[in-house]
């Protein structure tokens, strides 16, 4: 995942918040200056409420595009307040609070976090040095009248105000500061996780996508070998039975029984097939398909073959283990696709021998047959299946031509655990 280091930009709606703060501001600014002008907080040197309007319209006006130019902001609003106060405009209440939202703005949107730092720095820095200007000042100014605050001893009452004031400034832009970097820190952090959920469901959406493809591929996978196997039975056995019709009836009514029984074994592993389909959570396999068919099949699956006109032979050689059921159901397949192949191109006289061998790290099924050699070995779908399925199981499989004529096919599938 890219590692997010920025908040997203300010939305609509957030742009429309600091026109309305704005307005609310300036609302404030304007009663807040009427009702100084009226306490006269600086006495006869104190100016006109006009000037404070024309603050409280700078300072509302730089809030309005706060998050648009946060630094620049920052830097109008910290100006006016410092003009505020040099020249006594009767407002500085909103010039504090617009100051505190312009310098936490600074902290909290700005992504180029090197000038967020340096930019708060210098405002912060400087409002902090006219702070002890202000201060010094003070202290060595002339005392008039009755002398306000006692300034004798070290800790007078003078000094503790000076230094009330410093812990104030130091809390006002200190808190605006932290402010600030955690309201970034939080939005970084929130569009790290939003940004993580978006890979996550699209992973999701690429997970669920490669499940439907892999089901696809099991589904034709299944299906071309129930159909190909049985149609291609069933077609011999129609060729035989009309070649055998008026010559020899009897041939062939067992060439049509043989039919009839592929046709109703194909309508049975069919059915069995799209009832898993419809319930894949109960009984499924690893390939998520259930199916009984087994190494125990193999007798069938070798009889089958005779009645259809190709002489099979069938040996299992070593002691018999426990296989997976997976295993199992991967080596009938393929010892069916192997004998469907065989009788469909090996010809009319073709053979075949199965071999079942056990040993005790793997179980392997062998496949060959007489006949024509393939003129090429063009890689189609019942290929494809067969090598799919000894992949699927952590196997191998060998698809060669034997030289004087037919095929050999060789698969080998380790067992999930020894058995002794």
């Amino acid at each position: 995942m890219a590692e997010v280091l920025a908040r997203p930009a300010p939305t609509e709606q957030e742009y429309r918040t600091d026109l309305w703060i704005a307005l609310g501001m300036f609302i404030v600014g304007v009663i807040s200056a009427g009702l100084m002008t009226v306490v006269n907080l600086y006495g006869t040197s104190q100016v006109g409420i006009e000037w404070a309007l024309l603050t409280t319209a700078i300072n509302s006006a730089a809030l309005a595009v706060r998050r648009r130019y946060p630094i620049a902001v920052a830097a109008v609003v910290c100006a006016t307040y410092f003009a505020s106060v040099t020249f006594q405009v009767p407002e500085v209440h909103v010039g504090n609070i617009a100051m505190f939202i312009a310098l936490f703005t600074a902290g909290a949107w700005v992504n180029n976090r090197r000038l967020a730092f340096w930019g708060r720095a210098i405002i912060t820095t400087l409002m902090m040095v006219w702070l002890f200007v202000n201060m010094y000042m003070a202290a060595t100014a002339p005392i008039e009248g009755d002398g306000g605050l006692s300034r004798a001893g070290a800790f007078s009452p003078y000094v503790a105000y000076m230094l009330l004031n410093v812990l104030i400034n130091i809390a006002f832009f200190g808190g605006a500061w932290f402010m600030g970097d955690r309201s970034w820190n939080a939005a970084v952090e929130e569009e790290r996780f939003r940004e993580r959920t978006r890979e996550l469901e699209a992973e999701r959406e690429l997970t669920a996508a490669q499940a439907v493809a892999l089901d696809r591929v099991a589904i034709a996978r299944e299906l071309h070998d129930v159909v190909a196997h049985h149609v291609s039975a069933m077609g011999v056995q129609a060729s035989a039975a009309r070649l055998r019709m008026t010559k020899d009836p009897q041939a062939a009514a067992e060439a049509l029984t043989t039919i009839e029984t592929s046709a109703r074994t194909a309508i049975t592993e069919l059915r069995l097939l799209l009832e898993t389909l419809r319930t894949p959570d109960n009984g499924t396999n690893e390939n998520g398909f259930a199916s009984t068919l087994g190494l125990s099949g193999l007798d069938d699956l070798v009889k089958h073959a005779n009645d259809a006109g190709m002489p099979t032979a069938f040996t299992v050689l070593g002691d018999k283990r426990e296989v997976p059921g997976v295993v199992q159901a991967n080596l009938y397949r393929i010892a069916q696709e192997s004998l469907t192949n065989a009788r469909r191109h090996g010809g009319p006289d073709a053979t075949a021998d199965v071999r079942l061998r056990y040993t005790p790290t793997f179980v392997e099924i062998e496949v060959s047959n007489t006949g024509r050699p393939p003129l090429a070995l063009r890689p189609g779908l019942g290929q494809l299946g067969m090598r799919e399925r000894a992949a699927a199981s952590g196997g191998t499989i060998e698809l060669v031509p034997r030289t004087h004529g037919g095929m050999l096919v060789r698969a080998q599938m380790p067992l999930a655990e020894v058995f002794v």
